[in-house]
């Protein structure tokens, strides 16, 4: 795990194991495969996303696939960004997103206390425009405002296995792009101890 601090809000980039990326893909692929099943696990209506599809994975897929590695994660996240030890790591929510061509996820924010997004498929030459910058595709956290020896963006381009936390509040965009293929990504929330998360509890 790396630890940056772009600005105020710390944020946790990792990399997510081979084995896992795999078996995140198997189960999206036999979701999407099934019309009965990604009508149930729509979850496109709680969500601001301008994209294909975006829906749930099965709580007993995360359970024995995710869990134990989102719980490790996350008190090493808390502890190393404020020194303190969390007993308290609830998935509030876990879903999938199909982002293709010229589609994107305006600016927002999250609930629960930690939020996360990994990355299990990215196009080639995604970050291709004509003006050459590399935005196309990639996320943007946004905080405060740009100042002398301040930043207020913090790009990052995804490759897969990519996994970035950060606190629920951080705003973030994710950028639309022109080519062929699939950006699949999933996000989630967390909650953790209302004492760590509520920076004014004594």
């Amino acid at each position: 795990m790396r630890l940056l601090s772009p600005f105020g809000p710390k944020i946790a980039s990792l990399k997510l194991s081979k084995n896992s990326i795999r078996k995140i893909n198997i189960e999206v692929d036999k979701i999407i495969s099934k019309k009965s099943l990604l009508k149930k696990l729509d979850y496109s209506n709680k969500l601001v996303g301008q994209v294909k599809q975006e829906f749930q994975l099965p709580r007993s897929f995360i359970k024995k696939n995710l869990q134990k590695t989102l719980y490790k994660v996350v008190k090493d996240y808390i502890f190393r960004s404020i020194g303190k030890e969390i007993s308290k790591v609830k998935i509030k929510n876990f879903w999938v997103v199909r982002q293709f061509n010229d589609e994107y996820n305006p600016i927002h924010f999250h609930d629960g206390h930690i939020s996360g997004v990994g990355y299990l498929m990215i196009p080639k030459f995604i970050s291709k425009n004509k003006k050459n910058t590399r935005t196309d595709g990639s996320i943007d956290f946004i905080n405060g405002s740009k100042m002398l020896l301040s930043e207020s963006i913090f790009n990052h381009q995804p490759k897969v296995g990519d996994m970035i936390l950060f606190p629920h509040y951080l705003m973030h965009t994710a950028y639309p792009f022109k080519t062929k293929g699939e950006r699949r990504s999933f996000s989630f929330n967390l909650e953790i101890d209302k004492k760590v998360a509520n920076v004014f509890s004594k």
